[in-house]
Parts: structure tokens; sequence; C-alpha cells
């Protein structure tokens, strides 16, 4: 049930009057859907840290290098030898 707006479209400002006749109901539905979406809300001191999006994706870069090379197993450089049984 439609409820009737709290003002008189009369009463809005005249920039605030839209014209929705060219208006298409989801139009990037099935788009958000398949995709997901790409907003992250940053808590302010965090936001204030970082002067815009290129700084926060290399931070993220970083993160994620060191993510990777802290999981990769460590390398021998001298293969161990094994002692033999007295025979």
């Amino acid at each position: 049930m439609k409820t009737k707006p709290p003002y008189k479209i009369e009463e809005t400002r005249a920039e605030y009057k839209l014209d929705y006749a060219k208006a298409v109901r989801g139009k990037y539905y099935k788009r958000v859907l398949k995709e997901g979406t790409n907003i992250a809300i940053l808590e302010p001191d965090i936001a204030k840290a970082f002067p815009n999006s290129a700084a926060v994706n290399d931070a993220l870069r970083l993160v994620l290098q060191a993510g990777q090379a802290a999981r990769r197993p460590a390398t021998r450089s001298v293969k161990p030898t094994r002692k033999r049984a007295a025979a």
C-alpha cells in the first residue's frame, strides 16, 4: 500500500523535481548479482591515512604480497643426509 509523502510536490525545490519517465527499474540488478559490488566503508581514522583510492589499493597489494610470502614453504639449501646402519 502506497503512502503519501509528508510534503506536497509543489513545496519541493525545482532541482529536486526529477523526471522519472525514462527511468528503468532494476537496470543494474543482474550485473550486481553477477559481479558484486566494490564498495568498502573505511573507518574515519583509516580514511585519514589514505588520501585516495589508489593509496588504499597500494597498501592492500602490499598486505597480499606479505601474506603470500609468509605462506611459501622454506626451501632447504642443503639436502639432508641419512645415516647408514652398520651392516
